[in-house]
Formats: C-alpha cells, structure tokens, sequence
C-alpha cells in the first residue's frame, strides 16, 4: 500500500494531466482564432480555428515564424515597432482599439480582422495571447450601408432640385397675385370687371393654399412612387401631373426630415452628445413665436391662445425649450378635433417656472398613461394617425436634461394636458 505522500502526489499529477487535456480542448476547439507569440515576435501555438481562419493544415507551417507572416507586407516596419511598444508595457487590449486591421492568408489573400490582446508571465519570459476574428461579412455589410448611403444622398440632392424648382414656380405665382391684386385697387373705374376677377383671384388663392396644404402632409410612402412617376409624364400637356408629383415629394422628404431628426436626436441623447446652454432669454417672446408658426399648420378651425403671467427674461436652454413646446403643440394639433380649442400658459415668479400645453382632443388611455414617455411608444388610439412614439420620449429627456420634471393629466374624448416646472438659473 502506497504511503500518504505518494498517494498525494499521484493525485496532483493526475489532476494536472486533467487540467492540461481540459485546456487543450478548450484552446484548440475554440470558436475564435488564437495565437500565442513570444517576446521576439515568434508564434509558439495556434489554434485550429486560426489556421483555418488563415488557410494552414498544420501548426508546424506557422510555429517558430514571425507572426508577421500573417500580416500584409506593407504593415511589417510599423507592426514591428508597435509589437516592441506592447511588450515593453503589455496589458491587455480589448477588441476593436486602434485602426483598421488586415491579415494575409496563406495563398495571399487578404481578410480584415479584430484583434484582442492579453499576456502572461512564465519563467520563459513574457508571452502575448492574441484572439483574432475575421470580420470579412461585417465588412462587406459596412460596404452596403455605405452604398446605400449614397444612393440615399443622391435621391436627396434630385428632391432637392425638385424643391428648387417648386418654390421657383410658388414665388412666380405670387408675385403674380400681388400684381393683379394692386391692379384691381387702381382700377375703381372697372369695379364691376374688377370685382369678378377679384373672386376669380381668391378662389385660384383658395384652391393652391388647399392643394399645397394637403399635399405637404402627404404619407413618406409616397416619395419612392412619386420620384418614378415625374419621370414618364414627358408631353407639354401634362404638366399639371408633374405638378402633383413634385409637390407630394417635397411634403414626403418634410416628413422624411421629421423623422430622421427625432432619430438623431435620439441616438445624440443615448450618446450624451446634447449639451445644454443656459442663457437668459425672454420666455413670452419665444413661446409667441413657437404658437403663431404651429397655428400656420393647425387643422381647420382649430386656435391655439396663448397667455404668460410674471417674469419674461428667465434663464433656461431656449432651443431645447423650443424643440419641446413645438412637439407637444404638434401633438395637441395632431390628436385635437377640428375646431378644437389648445391653450399654452406659462408662468415665471422667484425662479420658478410652470408651463402648461392643454387641449380638448382625443385623450390617452388610462392603461397607456405609464408607457407614455417610453421609445416608440404609441397609444391604442392613436395606431391610424402618423408618427414614430419618439417625441413624447424626446421631450422627458430634453426636460430632464433641464433639471425639470413634466406631469399630465388626460381623459378620453375630453383632452389632455402636460405641465412643465423648471428652476430658473
């Protein structure tokens, strides 16, 4: 029978055999390529996945070469240099530091890579461990994004020749209107002629504010279709269809504009790029503005009023203001009956601020109230009527941004109301 201390060491000995069998599994069955390199730049190992990564069958075609065999020979002097750096401070790199990446396979070709870096320390020396991903399908979908990047700038820069050429002809109408409208008031000898071409002016005045008005809100779907449509209308006689097109193309690319700045400005707020600038300003004056350029696309009939009680300078972050008091008025504008009645108040007194948006509209469901503020998030009442679910959420963080806290109340078919407090600084 064996003694104690023998038994012992059996037992390390078998468990050290365990351990290396269980690393070897893990290093060669790996799904990553792995490389270990010494201190002079020689491959000491590598993995199966790394030589199927780089074309090899065998481990001796690559152990004891410099692991700038699996680098293009243009970026030999520089990796050599910076492989002299790491070894003088190694440390551990995480994936993807540093700029783009390439390795040569066996038969010459070439694959960009990602490469994390790690090191250990044996009695040996210093031995760097380098876990390689080829991103070859990453990159060529990178390329395709970037492709259709392009093609979306160029459609951009057509629309906006089309828009160009749009504002040209609204300006040449105009100017016409304002001429046979200074026309009429010199000509009182004429009233008679005067007063029929009069009614003739307004009803063409009437009939291209409707046609332009329906026409900019036309669904961004229509954009692709219409760009296509411009096209095969070629005759003189049908410039009245090409007339249809442009404008339906200019009102898709508006909302098109819409959309992609609430998704901007999503990404800049997740990405702490929004900073705040705190100035003094005078409130009313700014609210005045907002309410009298959204009243210009308020639906038929509808007022919005407009009153400020204390203070007017106050000291808060006018465009991030102004960006939320126009969402929330759209909002009211977009979920209010015609007709329908939004009033805005503000208050400003001893550094306080209360700004309220109330409207009669539709309401919000009392189980989507707690959803309200969150990404993409749209009521059950509201899923026939356009819009991303971004702005509500754009607006708590504008808010927050400002230190300030927003409340509502709401009741179906009676209206809605949101209130605002700041602290002035």
């Amino acid at each position: 029978m064996l003694n104690p201390s023998k038994q012992a060491e059996i037992i390390k000995e078998d468990t050290h055999v365990e351990g290396s069998e269980k690393f070897e599994a893990l290093f060669q069955f790996a799904s990553i390529g792995i490389l270990v390199i010494d201190e002079k730049g020689d491959i000491q190992i590598a993995n199966n996945f790394l030589l199927k990564q780089f074309g090899y069958d065998f481990t001796d075609e690559l152990t004891g070469k410099k692991v700038e065999v699996l680098i293009p020979g243009r970026f030999h002097g520089h990796h050599s240099n910076h492989r002299k750096q790491y070894y003088n401070n190694p440390h551990p790199r995480p994936m993807g530091i540093g700029k783009d990446l390439y390795g040569i396979k066996k038969d010459g070709t070439e694959i960009p890579v990602e490469i994390s870096l790690s090191n250990y320390i044996t009695d040996k020396g210093v031995f760097a461990m380098a876990f390689v991903i080829d991103i070859t399908k990453r990159k060529e979908i990178e390329d395709s994004v970037i492709q259709q990047r392009e093609e979306l700038a160029s459609v951009n820069k057509k629309i906006e020749e089309l828009n160009n050429e749009l504002e040209e002809k609204v300006e040449l109408r105009t100017r016409q209107l304002q001429d046979t409208l200074s026309e009429l008031e010199r000509s009182r000898d004429e009233l008679a002629k005067a007063l029929n071409k009069e009614k003739e002016l307004s009803d063409l005045k009437s009939r291209f504010v409707s046609m332009a008005s329906h026409e900019f809100r036309t669904p961004l779907s229509t954009i692709l279709s219409s760009a296509s449509l411009v096209a095969k209308y070629t005759d003189s006689d049908q410039q009245d269809k090409r007339d249809k097109h442009i404008h339906r193309i200019k009102s898709s690319v508006n909302n098109l504009t819409d959309i992609l700045n609430e998704f901007l400005s999503i990404g800049k707020i997740e990405d702490g790029k929004i900073m705040t600038n705190i100035i003094p300003f005078n409130i009313r004056e700014l609210i005045t503005s907002v309410c009298t350029e959204m009243q210009a696309i308020a639906r038929a009939g509808q007022k919005i009023y407009y009153e400020h009680t204390g203070n007017e300078i106050i000291s808060l972050d006018p465009s991030l203001l102004r960006n939320i008091i126009i969402n929330l008025l759209s909002n009211a504008i977009k979920f209010s009956r015609e007709n329908g009645v939004i009033i805005v108040q503000s208050v400003a007194d001893k550094g306080a601020i209360r700004l309220s948006i109330r409207d009669n509209g539709m309401g919000i469901p009392e189980k989507d109230q707690e959803h309200l503020f969150e990404r993409f998030f749209r009521g059950a009442n509201a899923t026939n009527i356009q819009g991303t679910g971004l702005g509500l959420h754009i607006v708590s963080k504008y808010i927050e941004l400002m230190n300030g806290q927003i409340e509502y109340t709401s009741e179906l078919e009676k209206g809605t109301e949101f209130i605002i407090n700041f602290t002035s600084g």
